[in-house]
């Protein structure tokens, strides 16, 4: 029922909506290139799979900031496609949108889901404080058709995500090379992120899982680095790896970025060792 509703709505007034006011609001240019991060495949800021304490776009104090993102996940059974964009304040509250579609290339069919995020920046700074940049966040995610999710022993067609993640850039910390790390602590029920649905009818409880990143910033623009994502493993029917990608990094400007990245997603829905290519596209105003 919640789906029913929720999900049309998202999609058919929430993001031209986003998009509209949030164009008309943007104006950012004051932060340092490289340090909103990249848009990652939920929607908000951070790495490929892990969001970061940092504020998408490159807004400062009472400025506004907009990204747009289109990623696609490339893996031998899978293709994993996503829109997004992003809306900031001030540096300090981030809203996002992320639409995800998970096409299922052995077996035919897709899954989908729609993902409204927020963020608040809560203490400390990326780069002027001792103390990392700390936010916490929420992600409501909305699975499109609940039958396959169902059918595998999910318990909901929807949930919430929570999260805290903590950022910090350490100057001339390896070979005289900046290196950024961030460490992410999720509260979720999600199976494979929420697009196998949520719950399942042994354990409908919250899992708190562990994720962190590190980059290296080979220039000013350039930064290599990986993620890793904990996940739960509550499905019977298949089991859920840990998620981890090793990137590269590209911030050609204050509007534009591109991240290239190596993934190793483990098994997906019976479907083991799915390993394969991520690239992501970045448009920032």
């Amino acid at each position: 029922m919640i789906n029913s509703i929720v999900g049309p709505f998202i999609r058919a007034i929430f993001f031209p909506l986003f998009l509209t006011v949030a164009c008309g609001l943007a104006h950012a240019d004051s932060r340092i290139v490289a340090t909103g991060g990249a848009s990652n495949i939920e929607g908000s800021a951070g790495g490929g799979v892990v969001p970061w304490a940092v504020i998408n776009g490159y807004g400062s104090s009472d400025e506004w900031a907009v990204t747009g993102m289109a990623t696609g996940v490339f893996v031998d059974d899978f293709t994993l496609k996503v829109i997004g964009a992003s809306v900031s304040y001030d540096n300090r509250v981030e809203l996002s949108f992320a639409r995800q579609r998970l096409k299922l290339d052995s077996l035919g069919g897709d899954l989908q889901q729609d993902i409204i995020g927020l963020k608040y920046k809560v203490a400390g700074e990326l780069l002027y404080t001792t103390m990392p940049q700390i936010s916490v966040g929420v992600q409501y995610k909305d699975v499109d058709d609940f039958s396959l999710p169902s059918a595998v022993g999910a318990r909901d067609d929807s949930g919430v995500d929570y999260y805290v993640a903590a950022t910090k850039v350490f100057f001339d910390a390896l070979w005289g090379r900046n290196v950024l790390i961030n460490g992410t602590v999720r509260a979720t029920k999600a199976n494979q992120g929420g697009l196998l649905g949520f719950g399942s009818e042994r354990n409908n409880r919250y899992r708190y899982m562990k994720e962190a990143s590190v980059a290296v910033l080979l220039t000013d623009n350039l930064a290599v680095g990986m993620d890793y994502r904990e996940k739960p493993d509550e499905l019977d029917f298949a089991g859920e790896d840990d998620w981890q990608d090793f990137f590269i990094g590209w911030f050609v400007n204050k509007n534009l970025s591109v991240v290239l990245a190596y993934a190793d997603l483990g098994s997906i829905a019976g479907f083991e060792d799915q390993k394969g290519w991520y690239l992501s596209i970045e448009g920032a105003l």
